[in-house]
């Protein structure tokens, strides 16, 4: 008898698996809106465009008359995890999935191209192999670029710190977005007849040590909008008051954790932007008629701590978002 009862539980209970395993990846019902979203892990940028996505999303969202399901699933900076998470939502059957970050996007792309795939906080897509033609996106995939203004940035930086000679670029040569501005920010140096000491990372770990050296060799130091360097910009700040080398980053962000100032991109604004296209897609605007977008303003951002540090007179500075 006991027997008996054990196996009937064993049947009901692979059933229940079975079932649950069945469920969650059927197409969603009528009456449901199904958005997975991929992240490349957690990092304060991410995490703001992820946010500012949720919440135009479910604020705007109301209209459709439909309930929004998300399916939020974090890589950690693991390759694996990318593949394996990936096939999950692959296999999930959502309405769309967005891909917060180049390696998400790009992972999420290998294993499913019927759903509509929207990304964010990603430099450059053509290069990332997402996308062959901005304006004319084709494979169901479009999204908003984080393509920083690193003209601008660069000038500002001048701006502010006239008497520099030699500027530092650290970066992670992992990263496809954050060798695109290196590249771009070594041609406006260059341009600008400055000298340019370059050096690497490839984890956080090897931050502080390379930071430290790097600092000691120049008078400024640009960084790009790079995840394990945006990670880590508690320790550059650090690094930047011991050393009295200032550091004007990419993002704002990377700003409010350790930089001086940037013309830089608000990554909350930049979600909102991308969670308009995604309302524009599940109301039934086709992907190839979306063109990939760039950040719709950019702003003027001071840390106003190391800016007293550093004797910039921020409170002279205006401070209006720009178009």
């Amino acid at each position: 008898m006991r027997k008996k009862f054990l196996i009937i539980l064993l049947v009901l209970l692979l059933g229940l698996v079975f079932w649950t395993d069945y469920q969650s990846k059927r197409p969603q019902a009528s009456g449901e809106i199904r958005i997975g979203i991929l992240q490349l892990m957690d990092q304060s940028a991410l995490d703001q465009a992820r946010k500012g996505f949720l919440a135009e999303v479910k604020q705007n969202g109301g209209s459709l008359g439909k309930k929004i399901k998300i399916d939020y699933v974090n890589a950690q900076g693991d390759q694996a995890n990318l593949r394996a998470m990936s096939e999950r939502l692959a296999n999930h059957h959502n309405t769309l999935n967005l891909a917060i970050a180049t390696p998400a996007a790009q992972a999420l792309l290998a294993v499913d191209q019927k759903t509509p795939l929207l990304f964010t906080a990603i430099t450059d897509p053509v290069d990332a192999g997402l996308v062959k033609n901005l304006q004319k996106p084709t494979g169901n995939v479009t999204g908003v670029t984080d393509s920083v203004p690193v003209t601008a940035q660069l000038t500002l930086m001048r701006q502010l710190f006239p008497q520099a000679k030699k500027v530092g670029l650290l970066y992670n040569a992992a990263e496809p977005n954050s060798v695109i501005q290196i590249k771009r920010a070594q041609t406006v140096l260059k341009k600008q007849g400055l000298q340019i000491v370059t050096r690497t990372v490839a984890t956080t770990n090897d931050v502080e040590q390379a930071a430290t050296s790097l600092a000691r060799q120049v008078d400024v130091m640009y960084l790009p909008a790079d995840n394990v360097l945006t990670a880590a910009m508690p320790l550059m700040g650090k690094v930047s008051q011991k050393t009295k080398t200032p550091i004007i980053p990419a993002t704002t962000p990377m700003v409010k954790l350790g930089g001086v100032a940037t013309q830089g991109i608000n990554y909350y604004q930049l979600g909102q932007q991308t969670g308009k296209m995604a309302l524009a897609i599940i109301r039934g605007k086709a992907v190839r008629d979306l063109p990939v977008e760039k950040p719709a303003k950019t702003q003027l951002v001071f840390n106003h701590q190391l800016a007293d540090f550093f004797k910039i007179d921020w409170r002279r500075w205006q401070l209006p978002s720009k178009k």
